[in-house]
């Protein structure tokens, strides 16, 4: 059940699911699997930082969409986060977390397979244009105003 915004009760309709900001722990298990297999301890060396504050991190920067200088202290150092997010996306971990949660929804029977959705996200494109400074026309808001 769920209240619609004049306070009525709509009979049959779920709840949506919270949105995630840090990984629930049963789903920390299974990426921790796979974590412990891309980044195993070594024996000697610099200490490894705790991973689930850094995989929290990522979550939270790719949700947010912050910077990485902006996240919250709790993740731990925010270029140490940054550099397992592009070691991460270097391994495949993301690849491989993906696969292990769609076979496991698969196995629960939630992965509809006839149905598929993609998203994106357009930026600004950054850089210099290649074409040359009239291949692409004049500014259609620059109203000739200086200054």
């Amino acid at each position: 059940m769920s209240s619609s915004l004049d306070g009525s009760v709509d009979e049959g309709v779920e709840k949506p699911e919270p949105t995630i900001w840090m990984l629930p722990d049963d789903l920390w298990e299974i990426a921790k699997e796979i974590l412990e297999r891309e980044y195993p301890k070594r024996a000697k060396g610099h200490r490894r930082v705790e991973l689930r504050p850094i995989l929290d991190g990522i979550l939270y920067r790719l949700r947010t969409g912050c910077q990485w200088n902006h996240l919250p202290k709790e993740f731990g150092d925010d270029s140490t986060v940054h550099r397992h997010f592009q070691a991460m996306c270097e391994r495949g971990v993301f690849a491989k977390l993906w696969a292990a949660l769609v076979t496991r929804c698969d196995e629960l029977g939630g992965v509809d397979w006839e149905w598929q959705a993609v998203d994106g996200s357009m930026l600004k494109a950054r850089g210099k244009s290649r074409m040359g400074a009239d291949a692409v026309g004049k500014n259609p808001t620059d109203r000739g105003k200086k200054g």
